[in-house]
Formats: C-alpha cells, structure tokens, sequence
C-alpha cells in the first residue's frame, strides 16, 4: 500500500467526506476513519441542515442575525457571513448528491422551525437528517478513484516535516507510518470528557490534542453546548437526543410538577436558544431540588408526531416511552464545542498546510452557543473552503515527502485504569452547563497531575492511552479557560 498522498484526511464525518469529494480528482487522498464510516456525530444528527435556500420571507441577514444572538454576539463576522451567504449552494450541491430532504404535498422542500429561529429554514429528512447526509457522502466518497479510505484505524502519531506531515496510524494490530503534503483533520467533537453526552464513543478530541501539542493555537475550548433536552436515563454514558425539532412543533417543557415554567426564564419559551432553555432548566431544578423534567407533545396529532419523527418514536418505545402519549424524561447533557483548533475563513490553522473542518475546529461562527441546525451547514461550508485552499497551494509543490520515526512503546505497560473516569468525573462537577469555579480549581491541578503522569511516563501508545491522553489535554485546556 502506497504511504504517502497530497492530503491526508482524518475523520469521516460529513466534514471529512465533503472535502474528499471537493478536492481536486488528480490528488491522492487518504480518509481514516476511526471506527466505520457510519460511526459519526454527523450522523447523528436529527434535526437538519439550516440555511436560506430558495426561501421566499426569509434572508442570509436574518439567518445570520438569528446566529449572532443565539451565540451571544460573540461570533466572528467575517466566517458567519460565509456560512450564511454559502448555504444555498451547499445545500444545492448534497440535493444533486441524492440527499432526499422531506418535502411538501405540492414537491417543495419542507422547511421546519427550531429554538433560536426566526424562520422556517431547517431542511430535514423526517429526523434523521445527519444519517442521510452521511449516506449520500459515502457513497460519493467510495466512487472517487482518487481517494482511499481506511476504516477502524486510529491516528496515533502525528508530525511537521520538510516537506508537510507525517502521521502514525494503528489498523488492524499494526502500526503505520504515512505522509502527506496537506493535512484536514475532522476529528469531531469531546463528547466523552463528560459522565453524559449526546455524542458517539469515538469523540474523544483526539484531533484537538494532537494539534494542540503540535503547536495549533486551540481557542475556546469551554464553549461547550449542553442540549436541554437528552433522554433521562441516565443508565449509558451516550444519552439519546430529543430533537431540538420537537420543540419547534410545539412540545412543551415541564418541571417535576407537570408545570411549565419558561415564562419565568425567557419570553421566547421553549423555543429560546440552547444555552438558554439548559441554563433554565438547571436553575429551576435547584429550585425545586428535582431532576425530574418532561418534554411533552402529547397534545399534537399521533399520526402526524410518528411520520415526522420516526426515529424518535422509535427509539423512545424501546424504553418504554410513547412520544404520542407519555411525558418523556429529559435532562441537559453535553452535546457540541464550539470551540477547537482556531483557523481562518479556508480552515487553514496558523500551522501552513494543516486545516481543521467541522466540530473540531473554531471558525467562530457560532460564538459562544451553536444555533440550532448551524453545524451540519458548517461541517459542509468550511470543508468545502479547505478543499478549494488545498487545489490552490498544491500547485507546483515537489513530489517528494520526508519520512518521520514514531516511537509506539509496543514493549511498555499500559496506562494505569480509571484515568478517563476520574477526568469525566472532574467535569461533570466542575463544567456541566453552570461552571463551578471552586470544583474547577481542585479538578485543574488534578488535571494537571495525570496530564504530568501521562507525558512523563513511557507507556504503549494504544488505543487507550491516546484517547485517555486526548481527554486529559482537553479537560486541561477547558478547565484552564474556566478559571
């Protein structure tokens, strides 16, 4: 097998495949997937994509407004007015992919509302809108001559060379080194430095410390979006998502007492922004000294609830919940950063040939709490904007690549047990939706001790030191903003 390519692309989200297929078919593209390439927050996504696409009453200043306060003008104006302004032609350009969008009796696409929204602008298929998107990708993806994809491969190494880059992966046992001359990391989000999160067990911000240590400027790493409304079972660390999209048809938030209670938070109910309906929802359960919370649409049509959300019905009659006639039982878990690796409007890091796309990187878009349906849009924006930097700086770069030695301590012991139990312990009590500063003191310096153990230590490189190694530079990263 060939080790060296023009663009190494790590992570197969939608950000990850979008820029496989939008980079130039004469460059020599390699994608690794972590696990396989179904395996992704991409697709879990419920919601949709948003975007002004072919939308009489609606406007890219509206879209871009409506993100600006979500994220509490905070947001960087120059990349927001990309994504806005870039939306309809991505969302164009996955329709020619094949992605089946929901659509109206009359063949217009079906737009739908969620919290934070001025518009109906949320294209979606039923609620399942990230695994069709991802599909779609795939499967143009796997028809590109050009590109080779490894799955259930986990980057383990990563270094600057003459001439780009060298990465160390671990597939099937073995250790391999390759090379390339361009380097987009997809890597997602950091799901798992919490107890409970909506994200898949391989965000482990893996991406982020390997660029953090290769000298990536990494920039708010402690916006992190809490959903207010994951499934309460508290029984698995991966929390089921009640779409922000049920809210947006009219289900109401209830407390311990059956009792609605946004109006005493926001004037925009339950359809007020993430951080604020999860920060409502925290004050009100002190309150009440209760977790007990609801999301209730019992009131809409059943058959119009089971054809809109398939999925969700679906899933919540697995734990013996029906969406048509129980209260469901909610609570705010972790569920997106929107911080991460800092890059410009190509999704080029201040590291020359290394990008970073989707929820591992800071475009600044979001400010500080992602819109809803905003990052499917990003993933799909910005990659394309990396892919196009890329076809222009490869012209006329040499043909040659300049090879690394990684040292994986095959020999060595293995971490010590519990190190990714005590970080997510950390930040669940110090950084879950109101940080608390006292307990982000106490959780840095500990923080900080294993961080010491773990880089002064010679231990294999496997699987489990290189995500409990990636949990504990991000934990150290976030805490060291929060206090």
């Amino acid at each position: 097998m060939n080790n060296n390519y023009d663009v190494i692309i790590v992570g197969s989200g939608a950000a990850g495949l979008y820029a496989a297929i939008n980079l130039p078919e004469n460059l020599r593209v390699l994608v690794i997937s972590k696990r396989e390439l179904t395996l992704c927050n991409s697709a879990l996504a419920q919601g949709g994509i948003a975007g002004v696409y072919d939308s009489p009453g609606d406007n890219i200043q509206l879209h871009q407004n409506d993100t600006l306060i979500a994220g509490g003008f905070k947001n960087n104006s120059e990349t927001l007015h990309i994504l806005v302004s870039e939306a309809a032609y991505d969302i164009e350009n996955i329709i020619k992919l094949g992605v089946d969008f929901d659509k109206n009796p009359d063949g217009t696409l079906h737009r739908t509302l969620e919290g934070g929204h001025c518009r109906h602008r949320i294209f979606h298929h039923k609620d399942a809108t990230g695994a069709e998107i991802v599909d779609k990708l795939i499967l143009k993806v796997k028809s590109l001559p050009n590109v080779t994809i490894l799955e259930n491969t986990l980057m383990c190494g990563l270094a600057r060379t003459e001439t780009g880059f060298s990465l160390n992966y671990l597939h099937n046992g073995s250790y391999t080194a390759c090379n390339c001359h361009f380097l987009v990391l997809a890597t997602g989000g950091i799901g798992r430095v919490y107890e409970y999160t909506t994200n898949s067990a391989i965000a482990t911000g893996d991406g982020i410390a390997m660029a953090y240590d290769m000298g990536a400027d990494i920039k708010n790493l402690s916006f992190v979006q809490f959903h207010p409304t994951a499934f309460n079972n508290r029984q698995t660390r991966e929390c089921f998502l009640i779409s922000e999209a049920v809210r947006g048809e009219g289900a109401y938030l209830l407390n311990c007492h059956g009792e609605r209670f946004m109006h005493n938070y926001d004037d925009r109910l339950e359809l007020a922004p993430r951080d604020v309906v999860s920060h409502a929802i925290v004050h009100e359960s002190r309150k009440q000294n209760s977790t007990e919370f609801y999301l209730d649409i019992t009131h809409k049509d059943p058959d119009f609830l089971i054809r809109r959300f398939p999925m969700i019905y679906k899933n919540l009659l697995d734990q013996g919940f029906d969406l048509t006639k129980d209260r469901i039982p909610i609570f705010p878990c972790q569920h997106y950063l929107m911080g991460g690796i800092n890059v410009d409007r190509n999704a080029q890091t201040k590291i020359k040939g290394l990008y970073a796309v989707g929820e591992c990187s800071h475009t600044g878009v979001h400010g500080n709490n992602r819109l809803a349906s905003n990052s499917l849009l990003e993933a799909l924006v910005f990659s394309r904007q990396a892919a196009n930097h890329i076809a222009k700086e490869c012209t006329g770069v040499a043909d040659s690549f300049e090879d690394h030695a990684f040292d994986v301590h095959e020999d060595k012991p293995k971490i010590p047990t519990g190190i990714r139990t005590e970080v997510r312990r950390i930040m669940q009590e110090s950084s879950f939706v109101i940080p608390d500063r006292e307990a982000a003191v106490r959780g840095f310096e500990k923080v900080k001790e294993l961080r010491r153990l773990l880089n002064s230590e010679d231990f294999c490189k496997d699987m489990n030191y290189i995500e409990a190694n990636s949990l504990v530079t991000i934990a150290y990263l976030i805490l060291r903003e929060v206090i």
